[in-house]
């Protein structure tokens, strides 16, 4: 089994046949900054400096010609063919309170959300707990690699649920919502990812979410419901959607203790052309654009989720920084 060295924190750990260099020192305890863990964002970079790797994808989106240039490789994709030595930033909050692990969930229950969004339920052959707001990879029999989706529950260790949106010619997704049946077993691998519910903050929560982003958001709010921490806390749910049926979570969410006293749930479409003739008499326009609306001079107060699409991500991003917000109060996973 490849022996991993890192010079600079005098660390070593092996990295077995079915492992990446990120995933082995994740499961090993370290701090390795990473996102996305499918080769998308790059921020899992890391320098070969004796050795040799080969990337799972071959040209992942998050690896360019200067790394290349620089010998440096992605993490998360990076598999190496005998024992390695590496240069990456080691960065304590990046280390797991749940060590993620490979193992198998067997489909116990599907629920349709909306007309493309569906939740499956897996109960998990070796239990392992999650922090709410974190993903984990899931993979399907016929389609190579991992997908990244996250859990809609709260950090229930036998049971990981997942709300997925079907992606129009999706590999996974076309297994998942086509092939699928209950009884059926997939592959799952997790915890990953830093978009987690901070329980300890008291600050009022502001979650926002379109499309399958909607997953991670439930999970934190299921989780606030549940909090006893600094009980006078809000959290502001906004969804958007493109046309009226993709709107959805309230009714979720409606069953959660506290909703409307302490849980409150905003939404809006973006096509006005759809707003027009199915009747919409609900807002209309972009998430980060009825987040100000609601939160003007409030939002740098706020401890700030979301998850979705990466033109709504750049753009929530966007409006946080115009308004000040600091980056520490900033929680959200890259997915492209």
């Amino acid at each position: 089994m490849p022996q991993i060295t890192i010079p600079s924190a005098n660390i070593t750990f092996e990295c077995d046949e079915h492992d990446t260099v990120l995933r082995a020192g994740l499961r090993a305890g370290l701090g390795m900054p990473y996102e996305c863990n499918v080769g998308s964002c790059g921020n899992c970079r890391i320098e070969v400096l004796s050795g040799e790797v080969v990337h799972e994808r071959e040209n992942p989106p998050g690896w360019n010609e200067r790394d290349k240039a620089r010998n440096r490789y992605l993490g998360c994709q990076a598999r190496p063919t005998g024992d390695c030595t590496i240069k990456v930033p080691m960065r304590q909050e990046y280390k797991s309170q749940f060590l993620p692990v490979r193992t198998t969930g067997k489909l116990v229950a599907i629920e349709d959300i909306t007309h493309d969004i569906r939740e499956f339920r897996f109960a998990l052959a070796a239990p392992n707990g999650f922090l709410p707001g974190q993903y984990a990879l899931l993979g399907v029999p016929g389609v190579a690699g991992g997908r990244a989706y996250s859990m809609a529950n709260a950090g229930e260790p036998g049971q990981w649920d997942f709300q997925i949106r079907r992606v129009p010619g999706g590999e996974v997704t076309s297994v998942l919502f086509d092939k699928l049946q209950v009884g059926d077993e997939v592959g799952l691998d997790g915890p990953y990812g830093m978009a987690y519910f901070r329980d300890e903050s008291p600050r009022d929560l502001l979650c926002m979410a379109g499309g399958s982003g909607l997953s991670p958001m439930i999970s934190i709010a299921r989780a606030f419901a549940a909090s006893t921490m600094s009980p006078e806390r809000k959290l502001h749910f906004i969804y958007g959607g493109r046309t009226p049926r993709d709107i959805c979570g309230e009714s979720i969410l409606k069953t959660l203790p506290g909703f409307g006293t302490r849980i409150f749930y905003h939404c809006a479409i973006s096509d006005t052309a759809h707003a027009d003739s199915a009747g919409w008499t609900g807002r209309t326009g972009f998430v980060p654009d009825l987040a100000v609306e609601l939160f003007e001079g409030k939002i740098a107060e706020m401890e700030i989720y979301f998850a979705g699409p990466p033109p709504m991500a750049d753009a929530i991003m966007k409006m946080a920084i115009t308004h000040k917000a600091p980056a520490a109060q900033l929680h959200f996973d890259k997915f492209y």
